[in-house]
């Protein structure tokens, strides 16, 4: 059995796919799905109403705005490799979501529009994945169009990202005078040719790259594209495989991915270089994916998949052992047993019953409020996975229903939204009116459209007084649950429990909550619930 847990843990493929909004990172995992036979025909990304939309998009605002505002996870198998997808909202007021997705990967895509360059969200996104040296491609999307000089573009990428790069491929002229690109391993030319829909087809390779006939045909891009190669092969680096497996340096490849163009390179690249899924540290002690024994870790909730169904699925990434269908698992936080027969693996809104799972995965649980993001399940060992982060919100709206015969859909409605993720949701110690929390504006709009159409609530979202938040623990050591007690009951009138019932204090002001600090030393204030869920854990385990 362990000879064939390696086998198909080297098969797996897991990443995600990241890049600053409209860079085309939902196109691209289109055409990705589309290249590895996942999918036919892709949806217009572009026609934002017509009656294809992008695989990756399934919410009914995504198809109205053109946006990604959820994480989509695909599945699909290509070069006897099964290959894990995760498409993220490029817009930073999700950045929560794709920070936590990013804990579920091996490796990155990066997308950076040719025109734009290095933008603010992928800076971001960057500095999540190098500080858990994550492994990173990168793919320069939108070369039919004007851009910028290649060579501008790999030198701003080494000079904001810090991290060398190896080009893989080069690019022949750019926008109306695009001519294709050079496979600098192969030394041969594919020829661009454009089309939307449909992968396949016949392609024009060119070989012998000294033929002076490519000047004529492809002109003063052609000259000057053989300077920057010659260039290149003088002063760019060798691919080093470690230093990529260690986030220090990314093979770069150009292309178009709304017309198919330099999709291949990249669905290849991701079979031979990105890494297989490697060991993954708990609290406990490190966990190898070839061990015997099933573990797992809820990385993501998301409700509605499945509107008429009113479903909940937790999505969950397989750390170690075989999963089958029906098998008992424990839920290490709660205790609980669960024995699922409805896990489904996804191709976005589409899914299929599965049954079975290895390390790498990505597998769907339905869920009824049993699990919670960051939920460690096992075959009984007690281990909790760490590193999913939650960030104190910087944005703060009380929220009412505008109909008062639909209180109980709102609370339900939030109660289910606030288990993904999406919002969070703060019940006060002191009074009825719920309060949300979020990172950007744009999730509050999201959250009233999905209460309207998804649980048919209309609700009155309004700004609130306050400004900051951290959650609150205290050690065992210095008084635990009595002295946290002491210090939720003299600060009521500022407190509030999230939705896994941990205790917030929020207040208006910045010196309000340092003058709270120096009053109360033994308590410790936390903008990232991991770090409260520590002290949690570690006096469960006490």
């Amino acid at each position: 059995m362990s000879a064939d847990l390696a086998t198909q843990v080297r098969r797996r493929r897991t990443f995600a796919i990241i890049s600053h909004p409209d860079a085309g990172k939902t196109t691209l995992t289109e055409k990705l799905l589309l290249f590895s036979g996942a999918i036919q025909i892709a949806g217009s990304v572009k026609a934002r109403k017509a009656a294809r939309h992008a695989t990756s998009d399934w919410m009914e605002i995504e198809k109205q705005r053109g946006i990604s505002v959820a994480s989509s996870v695909m599945q699909m198998e290509y070069r006897d490799c099964v290959i894990n997808l995760l498409d993220t909202p490029g817009h930073q007021d999700f950045s929560e979501d794709t920070y936590r997705v990013l804990t579920a990967v091996d490796a990155a895509l990066m997308v950076i529009d040719a025109a734009n360059g290095v933008e603010p969200q992928t800076r971001r996104l960057l500095q999540v994945c190098r500080a858990r040296n994550t492994p990173i491609l990168t793919f320069v999307n939108k070369m039919d169009r004007e851009v910028q000089e290649p060579l501008a573009l790999m030198d701003e990428i080494e000079r904001e990202l810090g991290m060398s790069v190896v080009p893989f491929t080069w690019p022949v002229g750019m926008g109306k005078l695009f001519g294709g690109v050079v496979d600098l391993r192969k030394k041969q030319m594919r020829v661009f040719s454009p089309g939307e829909d449909r992968a396949g087809g016949d392609e024009e390779v060119l070989t012998d790259l000294d033929n002076p006939a490519y000047a004529e045909r492809f002109g003063m891009g052609w000259d000057q594209s053989q300077n920057e190669i010659e260039l290149l092969g003088a002063a760019a680096p060798e691919f080093d495989e470690e230093a990529f497996l260690e986030g220090h340096q990314t093979p770069m490849f150009f292309g178009s991915a709304i017309n198919n163009f330099g999709v291949q390179e990249v669905l290849d690249a991701l079979v031979d270089l990105a890494p297989a899924p490697g060991a993954r540290p708990s609290m406990q002690r490190e966990v190898k994916p070839e061990e015997a024994k099933f573990s797992g870790v809820v990385f993501k909730i998301q409700a509605n998949m499945d509107p008429s169904h009113r479903d909940r699925i937790a999505f969950l990434r397989v750390a170690s052992g075989h999963f089958e269908r029906g098998m008992r698992l424990k839920v290490v936080r709660s205790g609980k047993e669960l024995r699922p027969n409805t896990v489904v693996s996804f191709l976005s809104q589409r899914r299929e019953l599965l049954d079975e799972a290895f390390a790498g995965d990505i597998i769907g649980i339905p869920n009824h409020g049993v699990l919670q993001l960051g939920d460690t399940l096992t075959e009984g060992e007690q281990l909790q996975f760490t590193g999913l982060p939650f960030f104190a919100p910087e944005l703060f709206r009380t929220v009412e229903v505008a109909d008062p015969l639909k209180t109980k859909q709102l609370r339900a409605g939030l109660t289910q939204l606030g288990e993904e993720g999406a919002i969070q949701v703060f019940r006060p110690v002191l009074g009825t009116v719920l309060l949300l929390g979020a990172v950007g504006q744009l999730q509050f709009e999201v959250v009233a459209h999905r209460l309207e159409h998804e649980y048919g609530v209309r609700a009155r979202i309004q700004p609130a007084r306050y400004a900051l938040a951290r959650w609150v623990t205290c050690d065992p050591d210095d008084g635990g649950d009595k002295e946290l007690q002491r210090f939720i009951d003299n600060n009521a009138h500022r407190i509030a429990y999230d939705a896994v019932n941990a205790p917030a204090i929020l207040v208006e002001y910045a010196p309000e909550l340092r003058a709270v600090e120096a009053n109360w030393p033994k308590i410790k204030f936390h903008a990232l619930r991991e770090h409260a869920g520590l002290i949690f854990q570690k006096r469960m385990d006490d």
